[in-house]
């Protein structure tokens, strides 16, 4: 009974870690934190990213500050985890909504897509992290222009988000640093 409890913790940690995983992804992303966002793949991973990526997660990494440069706001939310263990390796089915507000000259669009990732991971070193991640499109929407409005009444006096360091979670968080998971 005890082997079979502990067999189940570690599966529950390694099913949290992966979480994670996942979480930071998204955390980088839309803080555009590329230095996090590094250290979340091994360094042979695949990254399939529709027309930005198909094929070495290092070549998609080092686009991604050229990628991320016209979206004023980047909001990625995870929805449904669906994940399977088999030792080291895992799979992941993540479902997210990912709202981009994108700079076009001097107007803006939004595009908010409804999607999942594919992902593999792999543990290597007591460390998950990404061995294969592909985008898989449901659905989209989009409205050009852009139907986000930061001046709305409802958000005033809140902090508001931005893109890398200037967004408030840095001089907020003492424990959740940025450029690390």
């Amino acid at each position: 009974m005890r082997e079979d409890l502990e067999r189940q913790l570690e599966v529950l940690l390694d099913k949290q870690a992966i979480h994670e995983l996942v979480m930071a992804y998204c955390n980088a992303a839309d803080r555009h934190d590329f230095d996090k966002m590094r250290t979340l793949y091994h360094d042979d991973a695949i990254d399939e990213h529709g027309q930005f990526a198909k094929g070495p997660a290092k070549e998609f990494l080092d686009r991604l500050p050229q990628i991320q440069t016209p979206m004023a706001v980047l909001h990625h939310n995870v929805t449904t985890v669906n994940l399977k263990l088999d030792g080291d390796l895992a799979e992941g089915e993540i479902y997210l909504i990912a709202m981009h507000q994108v700079k076009s000259g001097t107007q803006h669009y939004d595009v908010l897509i409804g999607g999942r990732y594919f992902d593999k991971y792999e543990k290597r070193d007591g460390v998950w992290k990404f061995s294969h991640r592909a985008i898989v499109a449901d659905w989209a929407y989009s409205a050009d222009p852009s139907r986000i409005d930061l001046d709305h009444p409802f958000l005033a006096g809140a902090h508001i988000g931005r893109p890398g360091p200037e967004d408030p979670s840095y001089g907020f968080f003492r424990l959740l640093q940025r450029g690390t998971r």
